[in-house]
């Protein structure tokens, strides 16, 4: 039987991954809007892949006969001075949503509840790739100099590519 504070903390995670989702469709949109297609793409494929961890969470509360929450969401920024600033903020959220899920972790580990426990890997492994794909597309940014005006185009094209290997 899953604990109090578990449930609670696995509704808040829900909220926490829906967010994810609609963050990454603002930048989307952003990203669309100031003709970046690849990183348009790459960012709707993100939003995507944040809903199906949300209903990871939602479907394994329901699963073990507990009851899942549909949150209420913050609106995210949608608006960008940079390509690059956007995707630091992207890589600043995956950090927070890893810290969130280490919380889950301990706390799994600490009350013994061993289901959550190798349930929450998943998401563990999930975070160490996420918050790689942002340093990297971070660090293909600054090697090709976006930040001083050059080769956005290529570095766009470079990023949506990574939608497809998604």
């Amino acid at each position: 039987m899953l604990s109090k504070k578990m449930h609670a903390k696995l509704n808040e995670q829900i909220e926490i991954e829906a967010y994810s989702s609609n963050l990454y469709l603002a930048m989307a949109s952003w990203a669309s809007e100031n003709a970046l297609p690849g990183s348009a793409k790459f960012l709707y494929k993100q939003a995507e892949e944040e809903r199906s961890h949300m209903m990871k969470i939602f479907e394994y509360l329901n699963r073990i006969g507990e009851h899942a929450c549909v949150p209420a969401l913050k609106e995210p920024p949608c608006d960008y001075k940079k390509i690059e600033a956007m995707f630091e903020q992207a890589l600043k959220h995956e950090q927070s949503v890893t810290q969130a899920i280490h919380e889950l972790m301990d706390l799994a580990v600490t009350s013994k509840d061993y289901a959550s426990a190798g349930f929450l890997q998943w998401f563990v492994d999930e975070q160490v790739e996420e918050e790689e794909t942002f340093r990297a597309i971070l660090d293909m940014l600054k090697m090709a100099g976006v930040k001083e005006g050059r080769n956005i185009y290529l570095a766009d094209k470079e990023i949506g590519k990574r939608a497809e290997a998604k």
